[in-house]
């Protein structure tokens, strides 16, 4: 048991890389179950969705994580023009180099560009973030996806984002740190990172915080893996063809045996 609960310790430490305290093992609450569009055998992600979940992550998590293993042209994916893609990587600084004179320098982020991290080293971002290091968040999606079924990584990030409550009668909250209800012990490093009207969306969309925590989990989903709907479509067509082929396998045993009877 207690090898099982460092297991989940370091697991949500990981996610976040927000460490705390040790706590009570058996408090963890499973997060409630989203109705996700890319859910299912023929599920797509909604493009308006992912844009309005990206601005969150740039607007709101990119100051403190990074995304190294996304690069800006990747957003072409989520319904962004290339035009729009350019404009997007323009926004963000880059450490390029050396230059002629043996000199690392800054520029704006070219499309080709990976997302670039907030701080320059891990001790710089630890010392940002009173000792805890913010994880990339590229593949977060997939190492919260603990239940083995789909979305269930979006459903915990989700229900974290907007887990920030007060703590109930009784319970005692650590120095520096914040009672979230479904963080694994309740007690989380991490700051409340969303708040109602935290940013504006170009659709109109009401900026809640349930909408801002829906919106970035199903963006971070994608980021995880990218290449779901292709993986399903070639799914959809290797069944087609496993049943044709069956089909065209029992027309043939049926001549063959019709011939010898």
């Amino acid at each position: 048991m207690k090898k099982m609960t460092m297991r989940t310790i370091l697991a949500a430490a990981l996610t976040f890389g927000l460490a705390v305290p040790a706590f009570a093992a058996g408090t963890e609450v499973t997060p409630p179950t989203q109705n996700w569009s890319f859910k299912g055998a023929f599920g797509t992600f909604d493009r308006a969705e992912l844009q309005r979940g990206y601005q969150v992550y740039k607007e709101v998590c990119a100051a403190c994580h990074a995304m190294k293993y996304v690069a800006f042209r990747n957003l072409t994916d989520l319904g962004f023009t290339a035009a729009e893609v350019k404009a997007l990587a323009a926004t963000f600084e880059v450490n390029d180099g050396p230059n002629d004179q043996g000199e690392m320098f800054k520029r704006p982020g070219l499309p080709q560009d990976k997302f670039p991290s907030p701080f320059p080293n891990e001790k710089a971002a630890r010392a940002s973030n009173g000792g805890a290091y913010p994880p990339d968040l590229s593949l977060v999606a997939k190492m919260k996806d603990h239940h083995r079924t789909e979305g269930s990584g979006a459903d915990y990030i989700r229900a974290l984002l907007a887990g920030y409550k007060d703590a109930p009668a009784g319970f005692t909250v650590g120095e520096g740190l914040n009672y979230n209800e479904y963080f694994p012990g309740h007690q989380i490093a991490m700051p409340k990172p969303l708040n109602d009207d935290q940013v504006t969306y170009a659709d109109g969309t009401k900026a809640t915080v349930e909408q801002m925590a829906h919106d970035v989990s199903a963006f971070l989903m994608w980021a995880a893996e990218p290449k779901l709907e292709d993986r399903k479509r070639m799914g959809f067509k290797v069944i087609v063809f496993l049943i044709v082929l069956t089909g065209l396998f029992f027309m043939a045993k049926k001549r063959i045996w019709a011939k010898l009877h």
